[in-house]
């Protein structure tokens, strides 16, 4: 199964040039994941970190940038979970637009307890529902 977001890219996302500065990619990827937790695996940011006391930091994030986005196209990000560790996990984002793939990117996230602040075992329930997004390898 992969998880889809849409993100309209807006004025604040590009540079002089009118294209999409390419750390606002960055934000874009993070609000994917953020949505795909809240969405696809029904476990909101403010819910982890607030309640479960639980953070999902970024290790690592590969990017390769490979066609301009502009001000107003609607950007179609595509994630699929590669990998589940003990303690970290692996997704790959596909950004599409007009049928043109504008972005691919790897992600490891870790998952930490935030009191005290370690590397913690993802919550089984949570393992669980993040196994329905494994894609091919």
């Amino acid at each position: 199964m992969t998880f889809a977001a849409q993100i309209t890219v807006r004025f604040n996302h590009v540079d002089a040039a009118g294209i999409v500065f390419y750390p606002r990619y960055y934000e874009m990827l993070n609000e994917v994941v953020e949505r795909w937790f809240d969405e696809g695996l029904g476990t909101s940011f403010r819910d982890l970190h607030l309640v479960q006391k639980v953070g999902v930091p970024a290790r690592n994030i590969a990017v390769d940038f490979l066609k301009a986005s502009r001000l107003g196209d609607v950007l179609t990000f595509e994630l699929q979970v590669q990998k589940v560790g003990r303690s970290s996990l692996t997704l790959k984002i596909d950004c599409w637009c007009d049928g043109a793939q504008r972005l691919s990117a790897d992600l490891v996230l870790v998952c930490v307890s935030l009191s005290p602040f370690a590397t913690a075992s993802i919550p089984a329930a949570l393992r669980e529902r993040m196994m329905a997004f494994t894609g091919p390898s």
